[in-house]
């Protein structure tokens, strides 16, 4: 089975040349999109797509010295930049508090309304499955806003997208109840320098409060020169896996595939319309051919 509702979409998404597609990521917290598709958003926006990032809480609770309203309006400031160095069109953080995100209905209908304003072609979110309880609400949350895009007569002050969009996740890890799947690879080399960029716009995440959960704060060097290389160091050493690398070469040929080092992969969630190869290739136009 592909799409329990793959038949109710009566036309493909967007194709005309002169008109980009729409593109929203949502996640839950600022600089959680960065970390996972931050490469393939900026070649998007290069290649014309619009992109919009949505951040379901404000990030009030991620630092080991500070919190509420003054971390939060840090975090929104450093989502701003992180988006402009990205190139997305539009960076928009919710106020709801971080380590606080439940699957209610009110937050389900700010993000079906978020999907129809931005008259998304596409919707990337993330797994149901992770360690952090916002994230799995982050992505129940799209997921339950999927369907009900279209529906009419919910949040019927918004009017609902004239076909179901593409809905992917965006790559995680985890395993259980099932493993990630990579049906889509992009090989990000030469981007690898722009996401690094939009990670350093994180300030309080990468060089103080993610190093202070694993005990590493020391570790992170004063000179903004050598922080960048340390960030890149400690994002971008981790090998490929067989499964992202066979992905890959299923998008690019052998030998362009072979030279990748570096990757971002998404999985096609079983919710909205199983996109066809054409329609994957329009969405991703930096696939190999």
């Amino acid at each position: 089975m592909l799409f329990a509702f793959s038949g109710i979409a009566k036309a493909q998404i967007n194709t005309s040349a002169d008109t980009p597609l729409r593109v929203i990521a949502i996640f839950a917290h600022p600089d959680d999109a960065e970390a996972k598709m931050g490469a393939t958003a900026a070649m998007m926006a290069e290649m014309g797509h619009e992109v919009k990032f949505l951040s379901l809480t404000n990030g009030d609770a991620g630092h080991h010295e500070m919190g509420g309203g003054a971390l939060a309006r840090i975090r929104r400031a450093e989502a701003e930049e992180a988006g402009r160095r990205l190139g997305v069109k539009e960076y928009e953080v919710f106020d709801n508090h971080d380590a606080e995100l439940l699957p209610e209905l009110h937050i389900r209908m700010d993000v079906i309304r978020a999907i129809r304003d931005w008259n998304a072609d596409v919707v990337l979110g993330l797994r149901p499955n992770d360690y952090h309880p916002d994230h799995r609400n982050a992505g129940q949350l799209v997921i339950d806003a999927s369907y009900m895009v279209i529906v009419p007569n919910v949040a019927p002050d918004t009017e609902p997208v004239p076909n179901n969009p593409v809905f992917l996740y965006m790559q995680d890890r985890f395993t259980k109840p099932n493993p990630f799947s990579h049906d889509i690879v992009v090989g990000i080399d030469d981007y690898v320098d722009i996401k690094i960029q939009g990670l350093d716009a994180h300030t309080s995440q990468m060089y103080e409060w993610l190093p202070w959960t694993w005990g590493g704060l020391d570790e992170v060097p004063e000179d903004p020169d050598e922080r960048v290389e340390w960030l890149r160091s400690r994002w971008m050493s981790r090998e490929m896996s067989a499964e992202q690398r066979a992905g890959l070469e299923k998008w690019y040929d052998a030998e362009t595939a072979a030279q990748f080092r570096y990757a971002e992969s998404f999985e096609i969630a079983e919710y909205g319309r199983y996109p066809s190869e054409e329609e994957i290739r329009m969405i991703f136009p930096m696939l190999g051919n």
